[in-house]
Parts: C-alpha cells; structure tokens; sequence
C-alpha cells in the first residue's frame, strides 16, 4: 500500500541535496544569514556521503557519514551556500510562517484550540486548551508550547502504547518520544518503538491508529500485504485513518 509523507517509516526526502565531502579545502565560514543555532549535525552509520536537508521552519540538518567529520561537514555547508539560500527561501514561502502568537491556533486532541497569550508578573502565560504555562520574557511561543505538548505526549502516549499491547498480546521494548520530522513513528527489529510526540495532537482514533500500526511491526516487520492484513485485524478503520494524516498531519509539521 502506498505512503506519503509524513507518515511512518520512511526517510525524509523534502529538500535532500547530497555530495561526498572533498577533504582538502580549509574550513570556510558558515552562512551568514543561517546561524549555528539553527544547523543539526547528525551522525548516521549507514550513510556513504554528506546530505542537506531544509526542515520546514528554515533550519538545516546535516547528515554526517561514519566516516565523515564535523570540520568536513561545516566545509561542506559552506560550500553550498547557494543552493542552501535558494531552497531555504523556497521551503519558507511553501510552508508559510512558522511562528505561533496570541490568537493563532493549533491542533489538541483533534480539536483546533485558539492560543491565548497574555503578560504576567514573570513573563508571559500561554493558555490552549486546557493547557497553562509561565514562560520567560521574550520566550519563543512555538518553541515553548511544543515543549509542553511534549511533556503531554510522555504521560500519555507510553501508557495508551502499553494498553493497547496488552489487548493484543504484544509486548513491546522501550518507549521513546522524539521530535520526528517525516515519520509518526517506527519500529526496530529489537521491538523498541519511537513516538512522534504530535500524535497528542491528533484525534485520538489517529492517534490510536498510528500506535497499532507500530505495534502490528513486532508481528510483521514490513509493509507487506500480510502487515496490512494484521492491522486491518486491528484497526478496521485504518484507511479512514491514513487519509486524515495524508491530509491533516501536514498541518502538525
């Protein structure tokens, strides 16, 4: 059955470029209009060459082989400056404005919730939902929100995994809630399960439907017919379910 992006377990593959590093040229300056901050250095074993990647708020992942440096990569971003300007403004324009303020809204358990921001004594006091934070002066909203909305996701999301599991007789490893950027969520081999902690976010028969799609991995550990046949088993209404996150899930991002 064919996947679209976000979804589980497939690589990123919005705005990819990919080169081997060439290890003599000195290290050049990093771009001047993309602060440090806003570059990710990843490390990944099974990558032969450098690649680049513009997330949707504008920062910049770079894929760094086994054999690779972080003095090469920076070289590497350097010398691509060009073609990182061009598809960072594309990217931009394409996603529209990342930011969050007072009166914008955002998904909470599959209701859109308005934010309401207001200054306090301290700083500032964000409400959505029934959600209530204190930040400091100056605090980034988005930044600060998505911070909370994972500390929600680690209260509900491992203990609904587990539930789940248990109706199904499966026993699944560790439980770990990331900040994915393609995927809802995946399975190792080992039966370890990553979490993307937007599924609080979703109604929670998405959310439900995502978590047994994971699970349906420690039986199937493909996209075979027969590992949509098990979650079919489990999830009668996957279909419905995979259409809103095609349609609705990008919103999240």
């Amino acid at each position: 059955m064919p996947q679209q992006l976000p979804l589980f377990d497939r690589p990123d593959a919005d705005a990819d470029t990919a080169a081997r590093a060439v290890r003599s040229p000195p290290l050049a300056p990093l771009l001047p209009a993309l602060p440090l901050a806003a570059i990710e250095f990843v490390r990944t074993p099974r990558a032969r060459r450098y690649i680049l990647r513009i997330r949707p708020d504008g920062s910049l992942r770079v894929t760094v082989p086994r054999w690779g440096s972080k003095r090469e990569a920076r070289d590497f971003v350097a010398r691509q400056e060009r073609w990182i300007a061009r598809e960072r403004d594309r990217v931009l324009q394409e996603h529209g404005s990342r930011d969050w303020h007072d009166g914008s809204e955002i998904w909470l358990r599959g209701e859109r919730v308005r934010l309401v921001v207001a200054p306090s004594p301290a700083g500032m006091t964000i409400a959505y939902g029934e959600r209530r934070l204190s930040v400091l002066p100056g605090a980034n909203i988005r930044h600060a929100i998505e911070a909370d909305l994972r500390r929600l996701a680690h209260a509900e999301l491992e203990p609904r995994l587990r539930e789940l599991a248990a109706r199904h007789d499966l026993q699944p490893g560790r439980i770990s809630i990331r900040n994915q950027r393609s995927r809802w969520g995946s399975c190792a081999r080992a039966g370890n399960i990553a979490l993307n902690f937007r599924l609080v976010q979703m109604p929670p028969e998405i959310r439900d439907y995502v978590l047994l799609h994971e699970l349906m991995h420690l039986r199937q550990q493909n996209h075979s017919s027969r590992f949509w046949r098990l979650v079919e088993q489990a999830c009668p209404g996957f279909k419905d379910a995979e259409r809103w996150l095609r349609i609705q899930g990008k919103a999240l991002f």
